[in-house]
């Protein structure tokens, strides 16, 4: 699978999308138009390990609800990225098996050599 979950709105996303420069065959998903799916989430899990490797404490609502002070287990990482589309951590580039999750400069500088070897 080659996919890019991102969002349309989000500045960082845009100038990673343009410095990665992703192939054609990439399929990019606007995670704020077309939200993620139960399975989509699981699939990205199985590459990552856990679904907090998947979620941003960056979020606005993370600090709205107080969730540092919870003690958050997987499920409650799962279920609320599914909740709401910011708590995903942005972008989530998939190609074939491997997963590159945020912003990180070194994380987008693999993401790129992956992709074009």
């Amino acid at each position: 699978m080659k996919k890019i979950y991102y969002l349309s709105t989000c500045d960082t996303c845009k100038r990673i999308l343009k410095e990665i420069e992703a192939p054609s065959e990439f399929e990019l998903q606007d995670i704020k138009s077309d939200a993620i799916t139960q399975v989509q989430l699981e699939e990205m899990q199985n590459l990552s390990g856990s679904y907090e490797s998947l979620f941003s404490k960056r979020a606005r609502l993370y600090k709205e609800r107080d969730l540092k002070n919870k003690n958050l287990s997987e499920a409650d990482f799962k279920e609320l990225i599914l909740e709401h589309y910011t708590f995903l951590k942005r972008p989530v580039i998939i190609n074939n098996d491997e997963i590159f999750i945020g912003n990180a400069k070194k994380n987008v500088a693999a993401a790129k050599a992956s992709i074009h070897g």
